[in-house]
């Protein structure tokens, strides 16, 4: 069934487009202080200067630049890279900070600004998310007026639990990308304004930056971020309780994306949770086994590994979930922690619980609240503590009885999973 295209109501307003300053410092005693925490050795010790260095280079006026640093800088620098041994990926990104060294007056300040988003990408690859904000940063201080540079900090210190700081930095996208016209990153930075109000549980809020995301995209022609834009107001409709206009917004997306968005197996994902939490589990299940294969990454397995076991738990299905408990334990040991952890393992508390496996259950609940409570996740913590104590008495965790649905919402929804299957089956798995 082919759903109308979703439209908000369009609004016109006056507004004048300040940028405002952002947070450049969480918590820590000294700028940089992650680097050294994260990469140690003269490794870590050669990051750190270079990090301090790219920004007080920024920080200075032009005419000032010239006499930032001494005669033998770049010499040094460059003898301390090659005693540090960086891998590749950073050494020629690390040398052209050297370089910024030596000819403080003339380098671009592009080039410095390439150089530090290089290793800011090199080390979200490697899981350092502090290094990998804090080079971000710098790449976004170097060049202020980039729009694109500002969002990038923003996101990586949502994913660090620095909430404040993502703020700022989203709001300063916004002015950004409004001044210069990119609206698709003027788009992007209110999906990551939404995303951080509905981590805070803001719902409201979440709703109204995501309606603005979607205005935009709209409005330039720009369908893939219109998709995410939608699929994360879904995510909103869905944790707020509005069916109906959950429903609806699940087919908008999957229509703004088209079935070969690499999109699609995310969407295809929450939209199979919701229907787990909703009580239809053998719905939820073949969608969720299609979604697998478009997952090689750890933790992306990890969180649709925890759905999968939730689902099959619920429907007594053992040796899926048996499968399930175990490869995620297996992705746990051998990558770093990051945000989605914790669901993952609530999920698998879940499953377990269905099967009366209560000390699986205990377990998972007991790693998804330390998790969650390093990360600061209060809605993980409270529901990783129900979880335990409803455990402690043995009580069944999932609800068996579905909820009531009228026939041709049942219809409809049937065969928007069978659509989603296809879909992600005729793509085929992820390279």
């Amino acid at each position: 069934m082919q759903a109308r295209k979703f439209r908000v109501p369009q609004r016109k307003t006056q507004r004048r487009w300040r940028v405002p300053p952002a947070l450049k410092r969480g918590d820590e005693i000294f700028e940089g202080l992650g680097v050294l925490d994260e990469v140690s050795g003269e490794r870590g010790l050669v990051l750190w200067q270079s990090l301090r260095d790219a920004l007080l280079w920024a920080d200075a006026r032009e005419d000032e630049r010239a006499a930032l640093f001494s005669a033998d800088a770049e010499r040094a620098r460059m003898a301390m890279i090659m005693a540090a041994q960086p891998p590749a990926a950073v050494e020629e990104p690390m040398s052209v900070l050297a370089r910024m060294l030596g000819e403080p007056a003339r380098i671009p300040e592009e080039v410095v600004a390439l150089a530090c988003r290089r290793i800011s990408q090199w080390s979200d690859q490697e899981g350092l998310l502090a290094t990998a904000l804090a080079f971000a940063q710098a790449a976004a201080t170097v060049t202020p007026g980039d729009a694109g540079a500002a969002f990038a900090v923003g996101k990586l210190a949502r994913r660090r639990a620095e909430y404040a700081r993502a703020e700022t930095w989203f709001r300063r996208t916004v002015a950004l990308a409004r001044q210069i016209g990119d609206w698709a990153t003027y788009a992007q930075a209110f999906i990551g304004l939404g995303n951080l109000y509905m981590q805070r549980g803001n719902l409201p809020g979440a709703r109204r930056f995501l309606v603005r995301a979607v205005r935009a995209a709209q409005r330039n022609s720009l369908h893939a971020i219109e998709g995410s834009a939608l699929h994360d107001l879904f995510g909103v409709a869905v944790e707020a309780g509005r069916t109906d206009d959950a429903r609806e917004l699940a087919r908008a997306a999957f229509n703004a994306y088209g079935p070969n968005s690499p999109a699609l197996p995310r969407l295809a994902q929450d939209v199979a949770y919701w229907w787990i939490t909703e009580g239809y589990f053998a719905r939820a299940l073949p969608v969720l086994r299609s979604v697998l294969p478009h997952h090689p990454q750890p933790f992306d397995r990890l969180t649709v590994l925890g759905n999968v076991a939730r689902a099959a738990g619920a429907l007594g299905d053992r040796e899926t979930f048996r499968d399930a408990w175990d490869e995620c334990h297996d992705l746990l040991d051998s990558s770093a922690v990051d945000e989605r952890a914790a669901q993952g393992l609530l999920d698998l508390a879940h499953g377990a619980a269905s099967l009366s496996l209560w000390d699986k259950a205990e377990l998972a609940a007991r790693e998804a609240l330390d998790i969650g409570s390093r990360r600061s996740q209060a809605k993980i913590r409270l529901t990783a503590e129900a979880l335990i104590e409803s455990v402690r008495h043995h009580r069944a965790l999932e609800v068996h009885r579905r909820v009531a649905q009228p026939e041709a919402a049942a219809a409809a929804e049937a065969e928007f999973a069978q659509e989603l299957v296809r879909s992600l089956e005729t793509a085929g798995p992820a390279a």
